[in-house]
């Protein structure tokens, strides 16, 4: 029987092995592709096989527009009025998952440019690690030389000395943990959050560094600073103890919602945000730094807004019928107060 020639769209070439060939597939879908404002974005529609996923639907989107590589893309159901935002489409499923046949609209939103979540943190946590030890060990250079303060060089003090291998000790762990334990639901973010997120670990860890070096600086007494400080070790080998539970909670690959439960997770939602927590808390004590405090509570603030999100979430997705189990901890992220 012959084939009517309209069934079919001729896809991009390929390369295979040094020969180039063009494919054709059954034009199953033809869907339309607008922007957010409404402008249409492919003239000619976009078509793909009815059981395309949505990784098929950006691959092939970026073949049309070179400039939009998949992570640069998003896209969505129209908005109705049920989801006044449209549907964001997640690449492992079908687009017959969300009701998309021939002739329906998508919207497409460009997401920027990327950047690796890996680059993201790796920049952000060497950034003040490096910021931090110039005022250590040159002293006598920044501090006297450059700003013209006396006694700049003299020895630093054991609080000053502490300090600085708590503060190197706590990044090193965060880089280690970037690339051996962490595992990213994303594999980008904007390039702009790369910007932002270095200003603010960068600026911070430059300042607290100079005022917890500087030689008019007084320690705190010493059994204030060692409990200090040995509050922040505890926290921090915690938080890694955390971070690893963390990693291994979807060993198949899975992006399901899992609750996270052994150690601290049994009794609060975002054991990891607590301990990071208290770890700049011991830190502060042991200094007894304004910036450091500062520091504290600017992440606090941020962390306490993703931990109570995220309790939400899992006391709506475990409410412990249907067979799913019920969501309880006693604390959210500060026990005991929150």
């Amino acid at each position: 029987a012959a084939c009517d020639p309209r069934k079919f769209v001729r896809i991009p070439a390929k390369h295979t092995h040094g020969r180039t060939h063009t494919a054709l597939f059954a034009r199953d879908m033809k869907l339309k592709v607008i922007s957010r404002s409404g402008r249409t974005v492919l003239p000619e529609g976009i078509v793909l096989p009815a059981d395309a996923k949505v990784s098929d639907l950006k691959k092939i989107f970026h073949e049309m527009k070179r400039a939009y590589y998949p992570t640069r893309q998003r896209f969505t159901t129209v908005a109705t009025k049920d989801a006044p935002r449209g549907v964001a489409l997640e690449d492992a499923k079908a687009l017959r998952d969300y009701g998309l046949v021939d002739g329906d609209t998508i919207v497409f939103k460009d997401l920027g440019p990327q950047v690796s979540y890996k680059a993201v943190f790796f920049f952000e946590y060497l950034g003040p690690l490096l910021a931090y030890l110039p005022f250590y060990f040159a002293r006598e250079t920044i501090y006297g030389k450059m700003l013209g303060f006396k006694d700049a060089g003299k020895a630093p003090l054991e609080a000053q000395t502490l300090a600085m291998y708590f503060h190197t000790a706590h990044y090193v762990k965060r880089i280690l943990e970037t690339f051996f334990v962490h595992s990213f639901s994303h594999a980008t973010m904007p390039i702009f959050n790369l910007m932002r997120n270095c200003s603010y670990y960068w600026t911070f860890g430059a300042v607290m560094s100079y005022f917890i070096n500087h030689p008019a600086y007084t320690p705190v007494g010493r059994t204030q600073m060692l409990a200090g400080f040995a509050f922040s070790a505890v926290m921090q080998l915690s938080n890694l103890r955390c971070h690893i539970i963390l990693a291994n909670l979807r060993k198949d690959g899975s992006k399901a919602y899992v609750i996270p439960s052994g150690f601290l997770f049994n009794y609060v939602t975002c054991a990891n945000y607590c301990t990071e927590i208290y770890q700049w808390l011991g830190f502060n004590i042991a200094t007894q730094s304004a910036m450091g405090y500062t520091f504290m509570c600017c992440g606090a603030a941020q962390m306490l807004q993703w931990a109570i999100a995220k309790h939400k979430r899992l006391r709506k997705l475990f409410p412990g019928t249907d067979g799913k189990p019920k969501f309880r901890r006693p604390f959210i992220v500060l026990p005991p107060f929150f």
